[in-house]
């Protein structure tokens, strides 16, 4: 500096300015609870979740094959190991995040508090580096969930999820995976995926990118409505598990009767007779 005079004058406007700047944000705590839920605005936090609605594992029937897959791959990541980014996508209400939530409360029943579950909602998800920049100083393992996930025309969204999954340049935080649920195979809508052919200039590269984001998952599992065999034996589980005082052909005329009513059968055709079930037969579940 020429003028040695304007130096204190300086330094006590950069100390006033400090003083004015909000303080940088705490980092968060993953003690305490199993799980919770991103918030970022208006002050990044995750607030607790102090009872997660999680159905055993051994009561998901019918998604045996997907169970395996999604278990195998969580207890690994509890253990300290390496594990794949998952993506469960079907028809509604076949048990995909009912898995997720019970594949995790399965690896803390195992491994206490080996792993925080961590929810995004969908319309959070362009902050999803933020989310991972706190967690990356994290000694906990962390589970981010993000249920019903997709994405629509003119929605940009997409590649902050691109940009997490590809790594970027600091890479995917060792001690995070993300999962997420969709009725999508792709993620995108077909209008999306029409939109990007029609208006650039290689249509097939556009395409290929929007795509290719559900192929950057390394575990990508499909689910499927249930056949009447596998609706009955959800139902029978769920029956037994609550000691519901009912014959098993009785379970079974009132669940045809019910599925009928919904206009199909799935997990969570099953799981909503159960509960009118026990409530018409006064015994208390938690649902």
């Amino acid at each position: 500096m020429d003028d040695p005079a304007l130096l204190p004058a300086l330094t006590r406007i950069a100390e006033a300015l400090e003083r004015l700047a909000p303080p940088p944000a705490a980092a968060p705590s993953l003690a305490g609870a199993d799980a919770f839920v991103w918030h970022p605005e208006p002050r990044p936090r995750l607030a607790p979740v102090p009872r997660v609605a999680a159905v055993p594992i051994d009561l998901l029937r019918g998604v045996e094959r997907q169970k395996g897959l999604l278990l195998e791959n969580t207890m690994r990541f509890a253990r300290g190991f390496t594990a794949n980014n998952a993506m469960l996508w079907g028809a509604r209400g076949t048990g995909k995040s009912s898995l997720v939530k019970a594949a995790h409360a399965a690896a803390n029943a195992e491994l206490p508090g080996s792993l925080a579950l961590i929810e995004i909602q969908r319309e959070d998800i362009r902050t999803l580096p933020d989310l991972l920049g706190l967690l990356r100083a994290q000694e906990r393992r962390c589970l981010v969930f993000c249920d019903d996930l997709s994405f629509e025309r003119e929605d940009a969204d997409y590649k902050a999820l691109k940009s997490v999954l590809d790594g970027g340049i600091e890479g995917r935080p060792a001690n995070v995976l993300f999962y997420a649920t969709s009725n999508r195979r792709h993620l995108m809508s077909r209008d999306m995926i029409e939109n990007e052919r029609s208006t650039a200039i290689h249509g097939s590269e556009a395409i290929e990118e929007k795509v290719s984001l559900s192929d950057r998952f390394g575990l990508w599992i499909g689910f499927h409505n249930a056949d009447q065999d596998t609706f009955f034996a959800m139902i029978e589980g769920y029956a037994a598990h609550f000691g519901l005082p009912v014959s098993t052909e009785e379970l079974h005329a009132q669940a045809v009767e019910w599925s009928v009513t919904r206009g199909g059968r799935s997990g969570r055709v099953a799981w909503q007779f159960i509960l009118d079930l026990a409530g018409r037969l006064g015994v208390r579940i938690a649902p």
